[in-house]
């Protein structure tokens, strides 16, 4: 590539130096200047016209001999290094295609993602922090050709194609991903994978509610819905900020209210009110009244302070939040009981 442009930049300069230098040339022989600039443009283009003036002087022949050649070789030499670049650019491209191709033909016991929109991208940087080997399939050539200067391996072609998922050597692949945006295009890539390769994990995207019953019909293990999560996120932010800022202050357990919803196990927050029987108690109150039903696993102060573990003989004062984990259905009737009302503010929180 630098020779490339090396050529490119020595022949233009080449072309530049012999245009003055064949024009101060023929001003010295006493022409004026429009014809010395005319004439050299008829002698190096080989247009063809006739001289401007009669070469009648053997020294002004020879001097334009010089300039047909010196012009004529430097634009060549120009225009070859444009070819050699364009060329090296195509064959470059051509042998990453083809070493692609061969690492996705080697693959074994690696994920498919199909798609490479917003999730699909993100999907991807995460596998690659895990160092998880994996090939992105998608038909739109601007995503494809940003998959490739991530260094991702990347196949070009509509996923609901058969032949592309077994290009993508799904028959060795141990998940699939398909995050289109496309709910249609989920279910059929669903069904085509699942009879491709029986024993898949299939993870597919949903954006309507309604499609989850269609992607588990088709063959689907997991089925993502990013808005409905998102929304009950948002909403678990409103009623439970305490939680929330429990979960956010360490790396790991962001998602952790997520994965024990799938237990039918929550944490949530109980706020100490005022007229609470708990105000002046202890933790270790709370733990004999639960009788076992819960863990406490964090207490909110009234002040912000978040005490992570907080041991059985920590007084509880009015304002505090105990964070509690356990069954959903256990959390309500221990509120109702002891007189704990759920706040619904956000506080920030440092974690002790």
């Amino acid at each position: 590539m630098q020779s490339s442009f090396k050529r490119i930049v020595t022949g233009l300069a080449v072309f530049l130096l012999t245009v003055v230098a064949a024009v101060s040339g023929y001003l010295i022989a006493g022409w004026s200047l429009l014809d010395a600039i005319y004439m050299v443009v008829i002698t190096i283009f080989g247009v063809g016209y006739g001289e401007v003036r009669a070469l009648s002087s053997p020294t002004l022949k020879v001097f334009t001999i010089l300039v047909i050649i010196a012009g004529v070789v430097s634009a060549a030499y120009m225009v070859s290094g444009i070819v050699q670049l364009i060329t090296e650019g195509e064959i470059r491209r051509a042998l990453n295609l083809k070493r692609m191709t061969q690492e996705i033909e080697s693959l074994e016991n690696h994920v498919i993602i199909c798609g490479f929109g917003r999730i699909g991208q993100m999907v991807a940087r995460k596998l690659k922090e895990e160092h998880q080997l994996f090939v992105v399939i998608d038909n739109d050539p601007e995503r494809i050709a940003l998959a490739r200067e991530m260094g991702f391996l990347m196949y070009q072609g509509n996923a609901t194609d058969e032949g592309v998922l077994q290009a993508a050597q799904i028959h060795q692949a141990r998940s699939l991903a398909t995050v289109l945006p496309n709910d249609a295009a989920n279910v059929f890539i669903t069904l085509t994978a699942r009879e491709l390769n029986p024993n898949l994990v299939i993870l597919a995207r949903g954006e309507l509610p309604s499609t989850e019953k269609k992607l588990r019909l088709a063959g689907a293990n997991h089925v993502v819905l990013p808005a409905t999560i998102g929304a009950l996120r948002m909403a678990h932010m409103i009623t439970h900020p305490a939680a929330i800022d429990f979960l956010a202050g360490g790396e790991g357990r962001t998602d952790l209210n997520e994965l024990l919803g799938e237990l039918d196990i929550q944490l949530t927050e109980l706020l100490v009110e005022p007229k609470s029987s708990l105000v002046g108690g202890t933790i270790g109150d709370i733990e004999v009244s639960g009788k076992g039903t819960f863990i406490i696993v964090a207490l909110r102060r009234a002040d912000g302070e978040t005490i992570i573990h907080p041991s059985r003989d920590v007084f509880l004062a009015q304002g505090d939040a105990v964070i509690l984990m356990g069954h959903q259905g256990d959390m309500p009737q221990f509120a109702k009981r002891y007189a704990l009302k759920r706040e619904m503010r956000y506080r920030g929180a440092r974690i002790r």
